[in-house]
């Protein structure tokens, strides 16, 4: 399993390419392209690579990670894959725009196309991303592990050196700490981490040296 992270937006979201290197196909993570160059440059790198959009996918559905969403369904012909605890924050992404002073951005609701939930197997070829769910960030925040890859996309639940924030709408600290610990930390310590903002970083770095838990 090969994954490419691209940097978008004003909030500086990591947006990811994940695929099967046998079959190209491919999973859009957390798509956050923002303008006409941004998109520009992410479809490049999807026509270069040859690779074959066949999902895409939102860790959570606050408005920085979702802002590419139209972009992505219109361009590749695919659905939204995301947890259905997150939904009320898809109806709610005019209300989010306005909050961040957003003139421009997308504003019309966020639809869930495809539900997952905790165990979940997301295929892509042959391989597979496991669905964690890690709520406290948002309801329905989820992170999707690679077996294969060693590596665990973790939207805005964990950063290197930090956690999301949880004074956003359905937010809760001591929710989102009992979700890293049962569902991030208990992976293998040299699992690669790849948050929704920052650079990437380890297990084992987190257990060992992140102040917030």
């Amino acid at each position: 399993m090969k994954i490419h992270s691209f940097e978008f937006n004003l909030f500086g979201v990591n947006t990811y390419l994940i695929w099967d290197e046998l079959t190209l196909h491919t999973a859009v993570v957390d798509p956050g392209m923002s303008n006409s160059a941004e998109c520009e440059e992410f479809s490049r790198f999807v026509s270069d690579n040859r690779l074959d959009i066949v999902r895409l996918i939102d860790t959570h559905l606050h408005i920085d990670h979702t802002m590419g969403n139209e972009y992505v369904e219109a361009t590749y012909h695919v659905g939204l894959t995301a947890h259905r605890a997150d939904a009320p924050l898809g109806e709610m992404r005019a209300a989010q725009a306005r909050a961040f002073h957003l003139q421009g951005a997308p504003d019309t609701p966020v639809k869930i196309n495809i539900e997952v939930n905790i165990g979940d197997k997301i295929y892509l070829g042959k391989q597979w991303l496991d669905v964690i769910e890690v709520p406290g960030h948002s309801p329905g925040s989820i992170a999707l592990y690679s077996p294969e890859g060693g590596f665990v996309v973790t939207g805005d639940a964990l950063f290197n050196g930090s956690i999301g924030r949880t004074d956003l709408a359905g937010g809760d600290h001591a929710t989102l700490i009992r979700s890293i610990r049962s569902g991030l930390l208990t992976l293998p310590p040299d699992t690669m981490v790849y948050p929704g903002h920052g650079p990437s970083t380890t297990i084992a770095r987190e257990i060992n040296s992140n102040p917030f838990l």
